[in-house]
């Protein structure tokens, strides 16, 4: 958790004098923005990209969820726009009586996520056998991404597929030690526990991998998977939050219900012996990421902040006048 300098942000801030605050946390230094934009009435616009309310549950916190929608609402009522990643955090927000909202999507380089030639140099480095169905993890190893749900998963697959699978799991978190226990526990052979990865490492892991499997719920987006998507690697995920936003089930990937654990097992020895369908899902999603060009999202981010700019400085001049 950082704490920032205030005097030192003001310092800075003044020396840059900047027109509009773009605030991409409502905590901390989001917090000193909001503050000085609002003291020297600055335009500001805010992005919201994780369901904080969603995290208490998975830390026993939920008597504070009302205590932080009251703060979320005050950081956000003089906000000229809330940009979220997808529509159903536009949704969801907007049940929370949040207005101004406007959809500000998540691109994938397809530079860096594509398909490779040679699966087999990949899983050797790792000493991974390059003849398993590979099932692939890529995110933070912490109570909210259900990781859980995967491995237990993984567990009840059938003897004769489990047999012919390995399961990798890629990222840090807090969860790292208890969740390698549990892998001991079912397999110690086919589970294994990579670490953080970046760069073309990581890309060369989505591509190499059989099958993407992501089994978080609280997700505004879940940018990992577009990244494995792009790498041409079939998806499955849970039918919530802004995963579903990108996987249309059947067409662009499979999903789960929430907490499912045996339909995602069940998503996961379909996608292993339907090699028909994970061409199908794989066509259709790297169809699908050629459309999502960070250019003309950040054409359309652009876009709305002049727009902001321009009505503020309108109102501005109407109130001068009068």
């Amino acid at each position: 958790m950082a704490f920032p300098n205030p005097i030192h942000i003001k310092k800075s801030l003044q020396q840059f004098q900047p027109t509009l605050f773009h605030i991409a946390t409502p905590f901390n230094i989001g917090l000193l923005g909001h503050h000085y934009a609002s003291k020297y009435n600055i335009p500001f616009v805010a992005s919201y990209h994780t369901n904080f309310d969603q995290y208490l549950n998975y830390y026993k916190m939920q008597w504070m969820e009302p205590i932080l929608w009251k703060y979320m609402l005050w950081f956000h009522q003089e906000c000229k726009k809330i940009y979220v990643p997808s529509q159903s955090t536009k949704s969801y927000l907007e049940q929370k009586d949040l207005d101004n909202i406007e959809i500000w999507g998540r691109g994938i380089d397809t530079e860096v996520f594509h398909p490779i030639p040679n699966r087999d140099e990949v899983w050797n480095e790792y000493g991974i056998s390059t003849d398993k169905f590979v099932i692939l993890y890529v995110g933070r190893l912490a109570l909210e991404k259900n990781i859980d749900v995967l491995i237990n998963a993984y567990n009840q697959l059938s003897k004769e597929i489990k047999d012919q699978c390995e399961l990798v799991i890629v990222g840090e978190g807090p969860l790292y030690k208890d969740l390698s226990e549990l892998a001991s526990r079912i397999s110690k052979d086919s589970i294994h526990f990579l670490g953080f990865k970046q760069g073309i490492k990581l890309s060369e892991l989505y591509a190499a991998a059989d099958l993407f499997a992501f089994p978080s719920a609280t997700e505004t987006f879940g940018n990992v998977i577009l990244e494995a998507m792009a790498s041409g690697t079939p998806v499955i995920g849970i039918n919530a939050g802004g995963v579903k936003d990108n996987i249309i089930h059947e067409k662009t990937g499979l999903l789960s219900p929430y907490n499912d654990i045996t339909s995602f097992k069940n998503n996961m020895e379909r996608l292993y012996n339907d090699s028909k369908l994970r061409y199908t899902l794989t066509n259709n999603a790297l169809k699908y990421c050629k459309e999502k060009s960070w250019n003309a999202i950040f054409d359309k981010l652009l876009a709305s902040f002049y727009e902001v700019e321009t009505n503020s400085n309108q109102n501005t001049d109407q109130i001068m006048i009068h």
